[in-house]
């Protein structure tokens, strides 16, 4: 409060007042200057959602508009063709050096570095390498379309993509060359495991079978709840080859062909994990007087060889490996939130609020991963040192980092502990002062 002494003059009580009114004026100004800055920040923050919001909606559209696409087969139109592009080669041509070429050949092979086009000239190099185009007569300009269409029909999932496409069947072309099949499998068994890698998970919606038949979706319906996606898969890969402009078994007889379509219909089928206890305990079984004449013995083996590239990932090293978990645990995360919305079961291990990614890899490498590959070191000694040590190495690697989280968590639960036992004394102080 202002003093107004009363021997000054009369004037002065004006002043006091003008200069009142130019406080309360320049406060005012203020207010709205800095109304409008907010109005400011108001209006450009709904911009931001505006187009963050128009991003998504393109988003959504592009992956529910495969219909709209000449080139992509949906199960949900059953009058819709697939119509491959014709306008071949239709991707850039990566010229492989040396160094790539050999690099392809090893689990080691870093899939990350590699743009879309190049991870295509990388498969069609694979194709050639192993003569399975000199083989079977496979049209050049077919085999770059096919793969094309193959790419167009992979969605676009935080983990089933194309580049997982990719690493199964390059980590199937290293595991070729690590254990000589070419010298102990015939060319046709070498062209189903590397055809049924590439189409393994095509059109894969990024929902399990799980979540297909607890949600009863068509896939479900259609297949009578018994591998719905492995049976969509096959069903998408046939479709595509029933185009003559991507067929790359145009130039074999039908029976082959015959023999071809049930040994990569038998090994895309074996990729559902619902069936990998009875896969393993059949090939166990078989692997003491394991005969590379007997044709029952030989699919066995191809059905392991393809369920072991298809979840191998922690064989690579762990700068490769890693970010595959962080993916597969983001498609988990949105499979388990969209069945908490409609009410469904949620597996333990999709589940956000439970799951860590060292809880989540631990026992798949303890009970999955590392009993199947020893398995095969069985029938492939070689195996041990470039593929199982690693699983091995992974192990140890995410048991001390569940030892760190367990550690930070009993540290901050006992911090907590003390916070509120000191808070309950302070409470108790303060009630005998008053």
């Amino acid at each position: 409060m202002v003093s107004i002494d009363p021997t000054m003059p009369a004037n002065s009580e004006r002043v006091f007042k003008i200069n009142e009114l130019k406080t309360e004026v320049a406060n005012h100004l203020a207010m709205l200057e800095k109304r409008v800055e907010l109005e400011g920040l108001k209006v450009a923050e709904i911009e931001k959602c505006k187009s963050d919001i128009k991003k998504m909606r393109d988003e959504m559209a592009a992956r529910n508009s495969r219909t709209n696409c000449p080139c992509k087969y949906s199960f949900l139109d059953e009058n819709k063709k697939l119509i491959p592009r014709r306008d071949v080669p239709s991707y850039p041509k990566y010229i492989l050096s040396q160094e790539t070429i050999e690099a392809l050949r090893k689990p080691t092979f870093d899939v990350w570095l590699w743009e879309p086009n190049e991870m295509l000239s990388c498969l069609e190099h694979m194709y050639h390498d192993l003569g399975l185009v000199k083989d079977f007569k496979i049209n050049p300009i077919i085999l770059k379309r096919w793969l094309l269409c193959i790419h167009d029909n992979y969605r676009n999932n935080p983990f089933h993509n194309f580049r997982h496409c990719f690493c199964v069947t390059q980590m199937m072309y290293s595991m070729i060359s690590l254990c000589s099949l070419q010298v102990k499998l015939s060319q046709t068994d070498i062209l189903m495991l590397m055809t049924a890698s590439v189409c393994h998970d095509l059109d894969h919606p990024g929902y399990n079978n799980t979540y297909q038949i607890n949600a009863q979706t068509e896939l479900a319906v259609r297949y009578n709840d018994i591998s719905p996606l492995e049976n969509h898969h096959c069903a998408v890969a046939f479709q595509i080859f029933a185009q003559p402009e991507c067929n790359i078994f145009s130039n074999i007889d039908q029976e082959q062909f015959k023999r071809i379509r049930q040994g990569m219909i038998t090994l895309i089928l074996a990729t559902d994990m619902a069936r990998h206890a009875e896969i393993l305990d059949s090939f166990k079984e078989i692997l003491d007087n394991f005969d590379y004449s007997n044709e029952e013995h030989v699919t066995q083996l191809k059905m392991v060889l393809i369920k072991c590239c298809d979840i191998s990932n922690e064989v690579r090293p762990m700068e490769v490996a890693e970010p595959w978990v962080d993916c597969l645990l983001e498609e988990y995360f949105m499979q388990s939130d969209r069945e908490k919305s409609e009410g469904l079961p949620v597996a333990p291990f999709m589940d956000r609020d439970k799951v860590t990614k060292p809880t989540a890899q631990i026992g798949f490498l303890k009970f999955v991963l590392i009993p199947m590959f020893e398995i095969i070191t069985k029938l492939f000694p070689v195996v041990e040192e470039v593929l199982l040590q690693p699983l091995w190495e992974s192990r140890d690697r995410y048991e001390q980092l569940k030892q760190i989280d367990d550690t930070m968590k009993e540290l901050q639960k006992k911090k907590n502990e003390s916070l509120a036992s000191e808070g309950r004394e302070n409470t108790i102080m303060d009630t005998k002062i008053l």
